[in-house]
């Protein structure tokens, strides 16, 4: 029961005011024994003439007062308190009988979402900033899924640009063809930053960069076979990755797909009048909106991000029809999205106000900042292996016997760093702490999978019990505050896509599994004489742990059923 939407109709019956509009004026109040909700009578006191707290004092009276425990008015407000019987019950088992999809909605039935994440550079490592894009992209396509939207997962790579040029000439000036066969990245990465260590010494390297990247553009053959090279041995290497972290897309057209789709929005953009030459580019003036030109073409003729970004936006609009289109792109990219979203805006493109970038900010190892430039680069793979190894360690102190030891390690370790890039605020810079996130202490993956794993444990060691669940005696603090929990979470979900922030769902499961622990800390299970409560312990606990696990796979981890 939605006792939220509940309150708001009781008090609509005695108000000029909507349930809509009564369910936003109501608050949480600050300490539980004031209330599970409360009405500000403020706004009526004008329509009623009235003061608010003769207003709270006559509604409470007047409300039926079926599935509460009780009405208080308390000075100007109005507050409620559920009946704690018939709310577990409710709440608890509707989590049983919807299983898996407790949680879910139909909201974005009839919606279609396209979801841009992960977007690596062909012929770079796959390193850890990476993962903030792939984490929350897979988090923000899972969450919107769950509630019915159609969902478009996009890996736009990163296989076109400049910088091919660069690696073009790179590999016919220092390449080794073995070294390439058997680690094609860590190769490839050698070259480029042999390129940029060689441009400073000789700025004419640069240029040639340039004009193997328009020869690339044109069609040349030898270009295009390298470059096709580069981009299978690439493919290869990042499907190693996801596969580690079981992300998958709908599409892979990276900005090398729209080469050919380019000429035609370029030609729209100058019919519409707003192509003009700067310096022999070709750009759209954006002074008036604070903002410098949106480069579309470079004096040499070639495309840049915009151009792609532009042909990309329309391509979308044209194949998906989409509602929105999510951008999961760094924040240092935000005066770019912004350009972007603005030309589309002045073509026409109506749709451009449902082009959303979502924005993230940087990981940091000890003030260090990542540059594929320089070669200082920590690769993701290596990071998710030593965090599994990690993991492996600790199982073989505390648990040695465990089962299926590397499965949990494997879960467990990747889950952990997962959880991290998803803990806090999305723009927020992560300082990477091994210690921390590998904590079973704490607001971290391994707390609440060991939550998880915990209440598992207790179930089965409970084994059948008899009877019926008694849910009238979950009165408790603990118990009340968990269920309560418990039914919040659709509500985080539409919250996590009203702000496109996955770290609301993070941060809700950890509620859960602090809420549980709460309970379990105080409260006995196991040897529970009741049978009645000993089995309404028992569904509850079962319940918190579908939650949880329904909660962590829709931010990208899987559950353990011990540790």
């Amino acid at each position: 029961m939605d006792y939220k939407n509940l309150v708001a109709k009781r008090i609509s019956e005695f108000v000029e005011l909507d349930v809509e509009t009564i369910e936003k004026l109501l608050e949480i109040p600050p300490k539980p024994e004031m209330g599970d909700y409360a009405f500000p009578c403020f706004q009526l006191a004008k329509s009623m003439r009235k003061a608010p707290n003769m207003i709270a004092e006559e509604l409470k009276g007047k409300i039926n007062k079926d599935g509460f425990e009780k009405i208080e008015n308390l000075g100007p407000y109005l507050n409620f308190f559920m009946d704690k019987s018939s709310f577990g019950k409710g709440i608890i088992e509707l989590i049983l009988n919807k299983k898996e999809t407790y949680g879910e909605s139909n909201m974005g039935e009839g919606k279609t979402v396209c979801v841009e994440y992960s977007s690596p550079n062909i012929a770079k490592p796959f390193h850890v900033g990476h993962l903030f894009s792939t984490a929350i992209g897979n988090a923000l396509y899972a969450i919107m899924k769950s509630q019915g939207y159609n969902t478009v997962g996009i890996n736009h790579l990163g296989d076109w640009g400049t910088q091919f040029g660069k690696l073009i000439s790179a590999y016919k000036r220092w390449a080794d063809e073995e070294a390439l066969e058997k680690e094609p990245i860590k190769e490839l990465l050698r070259i480029y930053v042999k390129f940029h260590d060689e441009a400073e010494k000789d700025p004419s390297l640069e240029d040639e960069g340039r004009m193997y990247f328009k020869k690339l553009e044109d069609g040349d053959k030898e270009a295009v076979v390298l470059w096709n090279r580069f981009k299978e041995l690439s493919l290869k290497e990042f499907d190693n990755v996801y596969d580690m972290l079981n992300v998958k897309f709908d599409s892979l057209a990276g900005e090398g797909f729209y080469n050919d789709k380019m000429e035609a929005v370029v030609k729209e953009i100058d019919d519409k009048g707003l192509l003009v030459d700067s310096n022999g580019a070709k750009v759209v003036m954006l002074e008036e909106y604070n903002m410098p030109p949106c480069i579309v073409l470079k004096s040499d003729g070639a495309s840049i991000y915009a151009t792609r970004d532009l042909t990309a936006a329309k391509y979308r609009k044209d194949t998906y029809n989409f509602d929105k289109s999510i951008y999961v792109v760094g924040k240092d990219q935000k005066l770019h999205f912004n350009q972007v979203f603005k030309t589309l805006e002045l073509m026409g493109h109506d749709w451009a106000k449902d082009c959303h970038h979502v924005s993230f900010g940087l990981v940091r190892f000890a003030d260090k900042k990542l540059s594929t430039r320089k070669g200082d680069v920590i690769l993701l793979e290596d990071l998710l292996n030593e965090a599994i190894s990690k993991t492996r360690d600790t199982i073989n102190e505390k648990n040695p016997n465990l089962e299926n030891k590397e499965e949990v390690a494997k879960k467990v370790g990747i889950g952990a760093i997962v959880f991290t890039y998803l803990k806090n605020s999305r723009e927020r810079d992560m300082v990477f702490n091994w210690d921390e996130m590998l904590s079973f202490d704490g607001e971290t993956g391994p707390y609440v999978q060991y939550t998880y794993a915990r209440g598992n444990s207790i179930l089965n060691k409970a084994g059948e019990v008899n009877g019926e669940a008694d849910y009238s005696k979950l009165t408790s603090k603990e118990e009340f505050e968990l269920v309560k929990t418990l039914e919040g979470f659709n509500k985080s979900i539409v919250m996590a896509i009203d702000k496109l922030e996955p770290s609301i769902v993070t941060r809700y499961v950890i509620d859960v599994a602090k809420a549980f622990n709460k309970f379990y800390n105080n409260h006995s299970v196991i040897n529970v004489e009741d049978e009645g409560l000993k089995k309404a312990r028992l569904n509850m606990i079962e319940a918190t742990c579908q939650v949880i696990k329904n909660a962590l796979n829709l931010i990208g981890i899987e559950t353990v059923e011990k540790m």
